[in-house]
């Protein structure tokens, strides 16, 4: 590697590859929701409801690929239509009791994974580890233009 930068790109490939541990058409073992669900309900259980354009904007993707996500996820009752609680015109997506319990137990599943992984670390280098991840995403998410809320 000719930089500690390059060293983090691979490493970085290396996780994505993981993503996470034993992924298969984009669920991983033992998984209670594809990636792509567990991603948009996390981001609405996060910042609460959201309309097509708000999650367009926040995930960077256009409205048609959003509105097939949100129907399966409709469709799986997973997410269910609200009018907009401030009073808009656009109605919003919120998690249904059932995609709460799903999306909690999801996190639940991979933490489990998590805890296996570092299961030899110390409490404080897992707290460094994830204020560097942190950060990273923070980084990214400046150049992006796209923050994520955190919990």
């Amino acid at each position: 590697m000719d930089t500690p930068t390059h060293e983090v790109e691979y490493e970085q490939l290396l996780l994505s590859r993981h993503t996470f541990l034993n992924q298969r058409g984009g669920r991983r073992k033992n998984s209670l929701l594809e990636r792509s669900a567990y991603i948009l309900l996390s981001r609405i259980q996060v910042q609460g409801p959201m309309s097509i354009g708000e999650l367009s904007d926040a995930f960077g993707l256009d409205a048609s690929t959003l509105n097939r996500q949100t129907a399966a996820a409709m469709r799986a009752g997973l997410i269910e239509r609200i009018p907009d609680p401030a009073g808009g015109m656009a109605r919003k997506f919120r998690l249904t009791d059932e995609g709460l319990r799903l999306v909690d137990a999801e996190r639940e599943g991979i933490v489990d994974i998590l805890d296996q992984v570092m299961h030899d670390w110390s409490e404080d280098d897992i707290a460094a580890f994830a204020g560097y991840l942190r950060r990273f995403n923070h980084g990214i998410e400046a150049i992006g233009g796209r923050p994520w809320p955190r919990p």
